[in-house]
């Protein structure tokens, strides 16, 4: 039997398409690739991320030099041309205000809060409410993201594996973790003229108000650990020990800006003291 006509242009359309988040919704989101070894896999990362429309890919110490030209980035060759790359985790997310850690803990005990998977896209959606940014971190394939990796990490998301085959492939991971994204649907932000109605805080004041960065994190863990240092806190063999600990504590206690530079003038006015 023939459709009629309008319930053959409705059949005609993409249905499928408005799972993806917005354009809006995906710019704050980093994927983060960790000592990468196998070019092929980043390609096939960024192919991911193209499918869903995510276009910021930072690459951090990757084992090839010329992972940049991978055939497996099949419609995202633009993508890996523009990917960042650095040196170290910290350097990569150090503008992000969510770090979220991805693996499996069939051979790890967690330090940081772990969150199933089906529950990532109201995390990150809640995060992108406080005008965050996030930054999805994964592991390199062999031995997956470090304990010194996760204490740069406010939570873990657990990607559910067979305990035959507990690791996965680096670019069906990052399939897996932004499909979850989309087919959640976050809540897009409310329409401009909703908003124009509400008085808006002055530029200081939003600044003060939003979460704190990696980078304010890392600032004021290393003025509180060179304070420990100068009050002889512990033995110089529990410092990185300690660090790590403190690391773990910042990022549970999710900080805005403004409390983390009064906790910031703090510790520098006790040092000052202790110095001097």
């Amino acid at each position: 039997m023939c459709l009629q006509e309008p319930n053959r242009r409705k059949l005609a359309l993409p249905i499928y398409n408005h799972f993806l988040l917005t354009e809006a919704q995906r710019e704050p989101i980093e994927v983060v690739l960790v000592s990468p070894r196998n070019p092929l896999n980043i390609g096939a990362a960024a192919r991911a991320m193209a499918n869903f429309g995510f276009s910021h890919l930072t690459v951090v110490a990757p084992y090839e030099e010329h992972w940049r030209e991978a055939k497996s980035a099949v419609g995202a060759s633009d993508l890996l041309q523009n990917a960042k790359r650095v040196e170290s985790l910290a350097g990569a997310v150090a503008d992000c205000t969510l770090v979220v850690g991805t693996g499996t803990l069939q051979h790890r005990r967690p330090e940081q809060p772990v969150i199933p998977l089906p529950e990532l896209a109201p995390f990150v959606g809640a995060e992108l409410d406080r005008s965050g940014r996030v930054a999805l971190v994964f592991g390199p394939e062999k031995r997956g993201l470090t304990r010194e990796d996760l204490a740069r990490c406010h939570v873990l998301v657990e990607i559910p594996t067979h305990p035959r085959q507990p690791s996965m492939n680096l670019g069906q991971a990052v399939a897996v973790c932004l499909y979850e994204l989309a087919a959640q649907r976050i809540p897009p932000q409310r329409p401009a003229q909703e908003t124009r109605m509400e008085p808006q805080p002055s530029n200081s004041d939003t600044d003060d108000a939003a979460p704190a960065s990696m980078r304010d994190l890392e600032l004021l863990a290393r003025v509180v650990a060179e304070t420990m240092q100068a009050a002889n806190y512990s033995p110089a063999a529990m410092q990185k020990a300690n660090r790590h600990d403190l690391d773990l504590l910042l990022r549970r206690l999710k900080l805005e800006r403004r409390d983390a530079r009064r906790i910031l003038g703090l510790f520098r006015r006790i040092l000052w003291r202790l110095k001097h």
